[in-house]
């Protein structure tokens, strides 16, 4: 079989396993997938497991178990006797697994905080900016209020006029000015 340069097939491999207009069948991997929400939920739902009366209650009732079991032993075994090194390991084992699973939790605590401050920063400059749109429009429409007439300007216009209208009826009842007199 001749090799055929132009056709990107290097001898002994497959005929698509070089070109790369052609994209890659996925192979089977066997790694394990990673979702870090999933992984996120669980440290927040630890830390805040631990952070309560009940984690305290059962740690409390387990080392009074642990104790008494190994002080007046079950069946005669003492499996971990006075300085209680076993229980010590787990509770070192528990606090370096709680550390940082606690530590993620604040952290994605911290992550949404960052993002609902940003979200209210955001809705005061909106509504920095309407007040300050609404008083320029209040403003605006106190400008426009000088300028059109109001009730009690037209009530005063009126009783000027009607004063100056009674004024030139009594003028033009006298006699002297009608020409009725002597």
């Amino acid at each position: 079989m001749a090799h055929d340069p132009w056709s990107g097939d290097s001898p002994g491999t497959g005929p698509h396993s070089r070109r790369l207009d052609i994209p890659r069948q996925p192979g089977r991997t066997f790694r394990p997938r990673y979702d870090p929400e999933i992984f996120g939920r669980f440290a927040e739902g630890f830390a805040r497991f631990m952070g309560t009366a009940r984690f305290l209650a059962y740690m409390t009732a387990f080392v009074i178990v642990w104790v008494t079991a190994n002080l007046v032993g079950i069946f005669g075994l003492h499996w971990d006797p006075y300085p209680f090194i076993l229980l010590n390991l787990f509770f070192s084992t528990q606090a370096s697994y709680a550390a940082p699973l606690i530590l993620l939790a604040q952290n994605r605590q911290e992550a949404r905080d960052r993002v609902q401050y940003d979200q209210d920063r955001d809705m005061n400059i909106r509504t920095r900016a309407d007040m300050e749109f609404l008083a320029r429009e209040v403003a605006s429409l106190r400008l426009a209020m000088n300028e059109v007439a109001t009730r009690d300007y037209l009530r005063s216009e009126l009783r000027s006029l009607l004063a100056e209208l009674d004024e030139r009826a009594v003028r033009g009842a006298r006699p002297e000015q009608r020409g009725d007199g002597p």
